[in-house]
């Protein structure tokens, strides 16, 4: 792709359970080259991810700096909670790690965060809720975050959390039907609790919802996890 001089390119790196992605995106945060995935290396620990994300980044056109999606709270660059990689995760500087790495400086939140940032209209309450190997959740109120909500570590039901009920694990074990059931009820437990203008629902299990959805709710596309990465450098 020929991109014109001055501008300034965005690697966007999505962190996820079953897949690590990357894309370029330009100011405006529109892409500027082809998605490319590789599944998450197991054992999902730092080094292996960070060497997947560099060999990832060499498929990319040239850009000048990196937005990351990390699927756990991330504070000042540091991930916090990592329940669906590995213990090694927790207190790691993922911000200066990949920095020296890649030799660009970075940004990283949490994923559901960046997916928010790439499907929200910015007006209202907005909730994004993310559907993968775990549940995640990011809260927007006229466009600004509510940081830190890991509400898929909060109780649902039956003693179990959301994301014990609706992740992947969850879905495998129980089947679609049972999964769909569950997520309904879900979804009317939050509308009472946030009374949200809309809400949005993404993750690679999203494609298995079969049930009519409310009118202000509504599925967004998985490339959203990596469009939302040019909010870290717009705000």
């Amino acid at each position: 792709m020929n991109k014109p001089n001055g501008s300034i390119w965005t690697l966007a790196v999505d962190i996820g359970g079953s897949g690590v992605k990357v894309m370029i995106l330009d100011e405006q945060g529109n892409p500027g080259g082809k998605r490319e995935r590789v599944k998450t290396p197991q054992p999902p620990k730092p080094e292996a991810i960070i060497e997947a994300i560099v060999n990832l980044a060499k498929t990319q056109p040239d850009y000048q700096r990196v937005a990351v999606g990390f699927p756990g709270v991330v504070q000042q660059g540091i991930t916090k909670t990592a329940v669906n990689l590995d213990a090694d995760w927790i207190d790691f500087n993922l911000e200066s790690t990949l920095s020296q790495r890649l030799g660009k400086p970075v940004k990283v939140a949490n994923d559901a965060d960046i997916q928010g940032f790439g499907a929200i209209k910015g007006q209202g309450l907005e909730l994004v809720i993310t559907l993968g190997t775990g549940f995640g959740s990011a809260l927007f109120i006229n466009g600004k975050l509510v940081p830190n909500l890991e509400m898929g570590h909060h109780p649902f039901r039956k003693g179990e959390t959301y994301e014990e009920q609706l992740g992947r694990a969850a879905l495998d074990k129980e089947g679609k039907k049972k999964w769909n059931n569950r997520l309904e009820k879900a979804i009317a437990n939050l509308e009472h609790l946030f009374n949200y203008d809309a809400l949005y629902i993404g993750g690679g299990e999203a494609k298995n919802i079969e049930f009519k959805l409310p009118d202000n709710a509504k599925i967004i596309p998985n490339v959203a996890g990596l469009l939302g990465g040019i909010a870290l450098w717009n705000q």
